[in-house]
């Protein structure tokens, strides 16, 4: 595909790939619209979800010329097809989840702008860390249980679950302090705060979360530091800790049972996997069309846990696979910026943030699909829920704030080039 010097789409292959995007919404909704009577609210869909897609591209796009696109347009597209699938599920959700994304694309921005423009990261270090440990403290003392974890807090108007932006706290804090050459005294603070984070997930029994975290701590103190020998202790301390809360919690020891034979029970404690690839195995390659699946009511919590078995069932197999390769390029992308980023702070930021994205992915399609145990964690952008919508767009926020400083540096250093190259006789 055609790039400029600073490595972004040019207009052309923008304006066609935001055509082909913003046709598959539109149609997408304009089909639930007609496809029992005739659905105002889905046609109101089909115009306001392209546009705030094509209004983040033009306008962002104008303000913070170096962001990166790709990325942009993927996350977007895919918080679309969340839209369309939600819409066709449970209509009701997924006109709260819109209302999420509205909110999210403000904290994207926000975030965009702090990682890009903000120099006084230091100052927010202590404050972040304490209200982030409050948080999951107060989850232990007033959530309610879900599934086996205690990881949300019910404000009557909106759950919230904080693990979910104590994820985004902790990238936060670990880039901070491992960006400088600090002894592991000056480390001390953000390695309790870890620690800290890691231990009240695990008493919620969100092991979900909990092995994000963990993921996200070695691989980033890893990539700051290089220390395999304390990073592989690390991985051998988890193993056994993973061994001894399989040992506790009696609901882990049912996830592993169900996946390694959901058939077992079909009707029990395996029901919710078998339905799932029956959804998947129904639509084959290219589903039953939208609107003509069973997964809305056969599969229990499809409109979290268990969307990407609802996609693959209307949509096909086809386009589940090129939901995959999205976030494929999506991860590839936040990995160049973290290779071709300077400063080391934004380098272990754009690394913390694809590692987090990334597996949350794996786990959650992994379980789907019965590829490892289900853990219960949201398909980022397309899963519905408030708090997953938020902590992915402010990861998205940070990839972002990546891209511009990355963009404004290659433009600096292209400028400099070319005034050397002037003055040479």
């Amino acid at each position: 595909m055609t790039q400029n010097k600073q490595g972004a789409l040019k207009k052309p292959d923008i304006d066609w790939i935001l055509l082909a995007m913003t046709l598959f919404e539109a149609t997408a909704f304009i089909l639930l619209a007609l496809y029992d009577g005739f659905d105002p609210v889905s046609l109101i869909l089909a115009v306001s979800v392209p546009l705030i897609l094509v209004a983040q591209v033009l306008l962002l796009g104008r303000a913070f010329p170096h962001m990166d696109k790709y990325i942009l347009i993927v996350a977007n597209f895919l918080c679309g097809v969340g839209l369309i699938m939600l819409y066709r599920l449970a209509p009701d959700k997924a006109l709260k989840q819109l209302l999420f994304y509205g909110v999210g694309v403000m904290a994207m921005v926000c975030m965009t702008f702090l990682v890009a423009r903000f120099r006084h990261w230091r100052v927010l270090r202590l404050p972040v860390m304490g209200v982030s440990v409050l948080l999951l403290a107060l989850t232990l003392v007033i959530g309610k249980e879900t599934y086996g974890a205690k990881n949300w807090i019910d404000l009557k108007f909106f759950s919230l679950q904080p693990s979910e932006f104590v994820k985004v706290a902790l990238i936060l804090c670990l880039a901070m302090d491992l960006s400088e050459k600090r002894t592991i005294g000056q480390l001390l603070p953000v390695g309790l705060f870890a620690v800290a984070c890691v231990g009240l997930i695990v008493l919620q029994k969100d092991l979900g979360a909990v092995l994000i975290c963990f993921i996200v701590c070695i691989v980033v103190y890893f990539t700051a530091t290089s220390n395999w020998l304390l990073c592989l202790s690390g991985l051998l301390a988890a193993a056994g800790g993973s061994v001894v809360m399989y040992k506790l919690f009696p609901h882990v020891q049912t996830r592993v049972a169900i996946w390694q034979d959901p058939w077992a029970t079909p009707q029990d404690g395996g029901y919710q996997i078998v339905q799932s690839l029956i959804a998947i195995a129904s639509g084959g390659m290219s589903g039953l069309g939208l609107g003509l699946g069973s997964a809305s009511k056969s599969v229990p919590v499809v409109e979290s846990d268990f969307i990407f078995s609802a996609v693959c069932e209307e949509f096909g197999i086809i386009v589940g696979l090129t939901v995959i390769a999205l976030y494929v390029l999506l991860f590839i992308r936040g990995m160049l910026l973290a290779m071709r980023a300077r400063s080391s702070f934004h380098a272990l930021l754009a690394v913390g943030t694809v590692t987090s994205l990334a597996l949350q992915t794996f786990m959650i399609l992994g379980g789907v699909i019965k590829m490892v145990p289900l853990t219960g964690v949201t398909l980022p952008f397309i899963s519905y829920g408030g708090s997953s919508m938020l902590s992915c767009m402010l990861m998205l926020g940070m990839l972002q704030g990546v891209s511009i400083v990355v963009g404004e540096q290659d433009e600096s250093q292209w400028r400099m080039a070319r005034r050397r190259e002037a003055w040479q006789p």
